[in-house]
Order: C-alpha cells, then sequence, then structure tokens
C-alpha cells in the first residue's frame, strides 16, 4: 500500500510521519523530494533559492517524482510506504505559481513522470490561516515559507481542488485536531492488514 501525506508546511506532516514510524516499523518511509540522493539535491537547490524559473522548478520537481517512483516506490510495492509530499503537492504548488498551467496539464505531466501509477490513498492535512500564522511564527522559514500565509492557503485549495479531479481515494483531516486524534484517523484508514 502506497500512501502520501499530504498538507502546506507547518500542517503537521512530520510530526503525523513520526508516529507512524513508531506504529509501523516494518514500513518504507521517504519523502518528496528529497527521498533519493538526485531529490536531495533538488530539494536543497528549490529550498535554498538556486533557482529563479518557476518552469524549472516544476519540472525539477517531476525529474524527482519520476526518479523517486522507480527507485524507491516500484521496488518496495509489496510494503507499506509513506511519503511526505507526493504528486499532489506538485500539481498544487504548480498551479499556484504558474496559474497557466490547467489541472488537466499538470495532472497529464504527473502522471508521465509515475509512468500512471497513483498512490492508493492520500492523506491531507488541512489547516486554517490562525494555526498557519502561530506554527509559522515558531520557526524559521525556508524559501517556500518566506512567500506567505495567502501563499500556502492558495496552494492548500489547488490540493483539495486537484484531489477531486483525481480518481485517488483520499481523507481530508484537520489538522488543528489533537495529534494523537490525527493519528488515529490515519491509521483507520489504513486499516489492521499491517499491525
Amino acid at each position: 500500500m502506497y500512501v502520501i501525506l499530504e498538507g502546506v508546511d507547518t500542517s503537521g506532516k512530520s510530526t503525523q510521519i513520526g508516529l507512524l514510524k513508531q506504529k509501523y516499523t516494518d514500513a518504507v518511509f521517504t519523502k518528496e523530494p528529497g527521498g533519493t540522493k538526485l531529490g536531495f539535491s533538488i530539494r536543497k537547490i528549490i529550498l535554498d533559492g538556486e533557482i529563479s524559473s518557476i518552469q524549472a522548478e516544476l519540472f525539477m520537481f517531476l525529474a524527482d517524482r519520476a526518479e523517486h517512483y522507480e527507485q524507491i516506490v516500484k521496488p518496495n510495492k509489496n510494503k507499506l510506504i509513506f511519503s511526505d509530499r507526493g504528486l499532489i503537492s506538485g500539481i498544487a504548488y504548480a498551479k499556484t505559481n504558474y496559474e497557466k498551467f490547467s489541472f488537466e496539464e499538470l495532472i497529464k505531466l504527473n502522471m508521465i513522470a509515475l509512468n500512471e501509477n497513483m498512490p492508493n490513498l492520500v492523506v491531507l492535512l488541512k489547516i486554517d490561516k490562525t494555526h498557519i500564522e502561530k506554527r509559522l511564527n515558531t520557526k524559521k522559514h525556508d524559501n517556500i515559507e518566506k512567500r506567505g500565509i495567502e501563499y500556502l492557503l492558495k496552494v492548500q485549495e489547488n490540493m483539495i481542488e486537484a484531489l477531486k479531479k483525481m480518481k485517488i481515494k483520499y481523507i481530508q483531516i484537520d489538522a488543528s485536531l489533537k495529534i494523537e486524534d490525527i493519528h488515529n484517523i490515519i491509521i483507520n484508514n489504513i486499516g489492521n492488514k499491517y499491525d
């Protein structure tokens, strides 16, 4: 089972990944970008501001996604895989950054990168403006977070829209719930097959 955790910065993905690592000790844990050697380099380039072209950023994410699928997901298809971010983030950030692309075009590009292979479940942690502000005030900002709260809220809207347009099973969870409650919702949707 291939599960992707999605959500904008500060939504609590890292916290939930940490809890899932404790629960599913035999699962494969990865992230996009950064789950492969190429992805690690791409992540550094994008987050440290070494790239100025939005189009180049989009294609770097797509290159990472293709490499990530071939190196991490495909060889572990018979295992439980959790990924911190994936194609929904890719589509949402690209749509926010470069509006002239349609959702349909972005979905098509991602389908090419993934060779038509989709996750079994997407978990979207949805956060409101108040909680984003509160959480951003407690940390140093990377280049994405520096784009501001309204930017992150627009990305989140685009994540929801992308999920509605794609035929992927997903659940949307209120990120302001208690950490333990969010964790329980996630594991209940995975089922007891992996306990």
